[in-house]
Parts: structure tokens; sequence; C-alpha cells
């Protein structure tokens, strides 16, 4: 592709989450919202409408099927992401699939082997992997300013609506705190601490089925903990801190959107570094995405499928240990 092409995305899908990424890609360079499909047409033309009116289609098969489409950001309910990431995949599109990138591993190998075999992009939409605010702590740990570093401390967590019928209380929707907001600790744990050895965790569940308060915590290879937790039934500080032998580094509120992180060392006085982020945030990840395909790159080196694929496995172990099954799965 021209190192300078404009790419032209899809979105398949109308609600918020999809409401945000086009806001992002409205910031994004070289770049144009082209189409959207819904579920139905007159959800497509609204949508359309709000943003300089792409192409509206209103079926997800015709969004995958559609000519002059680069790239589809997925941004359904978790339980479609699989099955719209390979129908996008069959369509020859390149795919950008909102977290968690499918309901378990199981469904996410079917996903990452198809766009394997097909050659074709794929990534999770990680957003906070991209986040300036990442970039700094990462660059703070490799620099040593905080020592040797042993341990993350990371929650997420806030008061949800109660209605059973909600998608976060709804377990034939994925719901739960897990999948909705966990991904978040764990995944940038990972991206701290790298690859997780064990994890151990347990939950409050609700009355529904899923799970309301996770805690877990992850050994990492390389003798690192991770302490992490997620909850829809507590607004909790939305913190991250990564702690060495002469001090710390921490993610303001909320973590997965900082813009600014602090420092504080053993002999020296606390800073704080800005750590400003474009557009609402999702265009860093649309910036990413857009370059792996004018560099002609299957996959994004920071948010690699194998690490998705891992950070799958995870969950699923976690959601065994806290007794959280989905409708259909083995």
């Amino acid at each position: 592709m021209n190192a300078n092409r404009t790419i032209r995305w899809g979105i398949l899908g109308t609600g918020r989450i999809a409401r945000d990424f086009a806001v992002g890609l409205r910031d994004t360079p070289d770049a144009v919202l082209a189409a959207v499909g819904s579920r139905t047409q007159a959800s497509a033309q609204a949508f359309a409408a709000d943003f300089g009116n792409p192409a509206a289609y209103g079926s997800y098969e015709e969004l995958a099927q559609a000519p002059d489409i680069d790239i589809i950001y997925i941004a359904t309910p978790h339980t479609l992401h699989a099955e719209n990431a390979i129908m996008a995949l069959r369509g020859g599109k390149a795919v950008l699939c909102e977290k968690p990138f499918a309901l378990n591993r199981r469904e996410a190998g079917e996903v990452v082997a198809l766009a394997r075999a097909k050659g074709l992009f794929l990534m999770e939409a990680m957003w906070t992997r991209f986040m300036p605010a990442l970039s700094e702590v990462q660059r703070i740990v490799a620099s040593g300013e905080i020592g040797s570093v042993t341990q993350v401390h990371a929650d997420f967590g806030f008061a949800a609506t109660q209605d059973p019928e909600h998608r976060v209380n709804n377990l034939a929707l994925g719901g739960g705190a897990l999948l909705d907001l966990g991904i978040y600790p764990l995944s940038i744990a990972c991206a701290i601490l790298g690859k997780v050895e064990s994890v151990q965790a347990q939950a409050i569940m609700g009355e529904t089925g899923v799970d309301l308060t996770t805690a877990f915590t992850m050994k990492h290879a390389g003798g690192t903990l991770s302490v992490c937790s997620c909850s829809l039934r507590a607004r909790s500080p939305g913190e991250l801190t990564v702690s060495g032998t002469r001090g710390a580094v921490r993610m303001e509120r909320m973590f997965h959107m900082a813009e600014r992180v602090t420092v504080d060392v053993l002999d020296g006085p606390s800073r704080t570094v800005d750590t400003p982020w474009l557009g609402n945030g999702y265009t860093h990840e649309a910036i990413a995405a857009g370059q792996c395909l004018r560099d002609g790159l299957l996959e994004h080196p920071t948010m690699p499928l194998d690490e998705t694929l891992a950070l799958m496995g995870v969950l699923d172990t976690i959601r065994r240990q806290i007794g959280l099954r989905y409708p259909g799965e083995d």
C-alpha cells in the first residue's frame, strides 16, 4: 500500500463504543470513515448521518463484502466478536477487533488462524497499549529510575447499572466484570511485566450468573507479580502502580486513559510527567493499525496475536477458577 494512502475504515456495529471510535477517527491522520454496518438500515443511516454520511449498510454481511474498505473495526457485543471478525476476514478485510478479542481462547484461535491463512492484518483493539502514558511508564521502567521492578498493582471498577437485562449483567451477552473491565489491568500488567506463568483468582458472583467483582494475582516470567481487580459494584481509584527497588511510577485515574504519570523515588522529589493523548484516545490505536496496513504488516508488534491468544487463555483460566461460564461453551 502507498506510504501516504488514506486508510478507508468500516465500523461494524452502531453502539456507544462504535461512536467513540468514529469520533477518534476524526482526529486520525490519513484515515476516513468509509462505511458503517448495522443490523438495520435505519440504524446504519442514523449513525452515518452523524459522521459525515459514509456508506450505510443494513447488515453486517453487506459491510463485510462492501468494496473500497481497507479495514473493519468490530464494535459489537463480546459474544459476536469472533463471528463478526471471521465474517470481515472472509470478505477480504483487515480487522481491528474490540476487546475482549473473543469470548474464549478457542474462538480467538479460530479468528487468528483465518487471518493468518488469508494473509490479512488482524489486531485486538486494546487502546491502552497505544496510549502515551504506557509508553512513558515503559520508558521509565527501562531507564532503571525506579530500580529493579518487582510488582504491578492495578484496579478498574465502577458502579454499573443493576438492570439484569443490561449487557454487563447478562450472561448471554458475555457480561461480568472480568471481560468488560478486568481485561484492562490484565493486559497492561502483561505489557509491563511480560508473560504470565500462573494466575489465582476469586470473585463475587451476581444473581444473573456473572462476576460482579473479581480479583486475581499473576506471577510473571522473571519472578514478578501483579495484583489486579475489577468490579461492576465499586467505584475504585482506577490507578496502576509499578513498583521497584528504588521507587514507583503511577498512572493516575483512570489508568487506561491517564494524562500524566507520577514518579516517586527514595532519594529524590516526586515528579509528574504529562502524557496527553490525541483525539479521544482511540485515535492512537487507529493510527497504529493504519500504519501497519501501509507498511504491509499483518500484526502490530505492540499487540501481537500470540499475546492476544495468551491473554485469552489467562481469562479462560480465571473464569474456570471463579466458575464463570457462558451459554454454549463446552
